[in-house]
């Protein structure tokens, strides 16, 4: 590794070793805030009264526009609950969201003035999504927030457009009945019924019925009951059901919840591990796949490195089970949470280091200076104008006969076959691997 003879500023700087042992370097990663897991298909059911008023922006995704009957009388619509959007942005990324949520808004106006001639054609692409799980959580959690809306796949992209069987509803219903009974629709909690408001009117609700058997009558069923409505009085309803045959009949509502994804999230303290030696000793004792936690960045292995992970299939009840038995093993389990996903390699804000540099000492040319007035000196330039990342051992290693780089750059190069013999050059110890080594060059 050649030496830098260029820096960023003329400060004379100072020499000391960093790493001489794990307690010397802490990195901390510093997540991206996510959402804690939260029942939305059990929240889209609740009162509108329970959410508290007014909190609702149009950026955030509450819209005003009325698109079919009025609601009665302080029952107003309802509106996104807060608790919903940092779902879908924590999936899109803010700007994305706040362009959807427009999007969604602008759709809703349109719907609801009659000279909007292309309502029914507008969409908005969410790009390509190759993950097919993202493509899953993205679909329930626009639906969830704007349940006006669906969403489809074409080529990997994802296209959200206005829904044109909500809209229907809604010219039957009000507006809060139809979000309501779309999220019970999406939510698919087994055995769950719905209710729309009583109507006294029995040919109104022979159109309520005939829609909703023309539109999901696979999926549903409905029937109509007396309640006592509001003034005490006896009244009809429309109460809505999923069909018997749309569940397994040999599955018990335990087992449903078990098909469900289970995602686990907590923070990781490790020490003179490495990351994948980690995870592979946490899916030992889990009983789980390596494949099954996710991260979103390697840490170091000489150092304490602490950092957020998400596993699939462990509840935290699970997880905190193990903690004394990772304790023996140079890992400790904090902060241990229902996720609601998976983790992605790069979803990090940044890494946070506390470094502590031994055998402090001057530059030979400066052996005059002031030890302390040269630390303060660099630790204020560094602070002022930065400094370059340097890529040296603690990236490519040191003490190996071939250095990572080196097969890098024979990669980089297209010496495909260059790059295979340096990786499989065998090292001086005579162990296993390295007599593996030496055979595959030699023959």
């Amino acid at each position: 590794m050649l030496p830098s003879f260029s820096y960023l500023s003329e400060h004379a700087g100072f020499r000391g070793t960093i790493k001489n042992s794990p307690g010397d370097f802490v990195v901390t990663e510093l997540e991206v805030p996510q959402p804690f897991l939260r029942d939305t298909r059990a929240e889209s059911l609740q009162k509108t009264s329970e959410e508290p008023p007014g909190q609702s922006s149009r950026a955030g995704g509450g819209c005003s526009a009325s698109l079919g009957k009025s609601e009665p009388e302080g029952r107003p619509e309802l509106q996104s609950g807060p608790g919903k959007a940092p779902v879908l942005e924590s999936l899109l990324g803010k700007p994305v969201s706040e362009l959807l949520s427009k999007f969604a808004c602008d759709l809703k106006d349109a719907w609801a003035s009659e000279n909007s001639a292309d309502a029914g054609t507008r969409q908005f692409s969410l790009g390509p999504r190759l993950d097919k799980k993202i493509r899953a959580d993205l679909h329930s959690a626009v639906r969830q927030k704007f349940p006006f809306l669906v969403t489809v796949t074409k080529d990997n992209e994802m296209i959200v457009k206005g829904n044109p069987d909500y809209r229907e509803l809604c010219q039957l219903v009000t507006e809060k009945e139809t979000s309501d009974f779309f999220k019970f629709l999406d939510a698919k909690l087994e055995n769950s019924t719905f209710s729309f408001e009583p109507d006294g009117n029995k040919e109104h609700r022979k159109i309520v019925h005939h829609f909703i058997n023309r539109k999901f009558g696979k999926l549903l069923e409905t029937k109509s009951f007396t309640v006592t409505d509001v003034s005490d009085q006896p009244n009809m309803s429309i109460m809505v059901r999923f069909r018997e045959k749309s569940w397994s009949r040999k599955r018990s509502a335990g087992d449903f919840q078990e098909k469900q994804d289970v995602y686990t999230a907590f923070t990781l303290q490790k020490e003179n591990l490495e990351t994948l030696e980690a995870i592979g000793l946490l899916a030992a004792e889990l009983d789980v796949l390596p494949s099954d936690f996710s991260y979103t960045g390697i840490k170091d292995k000489k150092a304490i490195t602490l950092q957020p992970m998400v596993v699939k299939k462990v509840t935290p009840e699970r997880l905190k089970e193990i903690g004394n038995k990772m304790e023996k093993k140079g890992m400790r389990i904090y902060n241990i949470r229902s996720a609601y996903q998976h983790l992605r390699l790069g979803q990090l804000k940044g890494n946070h280091f506390d470094i502590v540099v031994r055998d402090v000492q001057l530059h030979s040319h400066d052996s005059s200076a002031d030890l302390k007035e040269r630390i303060s000196e660099a630790m204020e330039n560094v602070e002022t104008k930065g400094f370059v990342n340097y890529y040296g051992p603690q990236r490519f290693g040191q003490g190996q006969i071939v250095q990572t780089d080196q097969i890098g750059l024979a990669l980089l190069n297209e010496k495909m076959v260059k790059a295979v013999k340096l990786f499989f050059t065998p090292g001086d110890t005579d162990d296993p691997v390295n007599n593996a080594k030496r055979y595959f060059l030699q023959t």
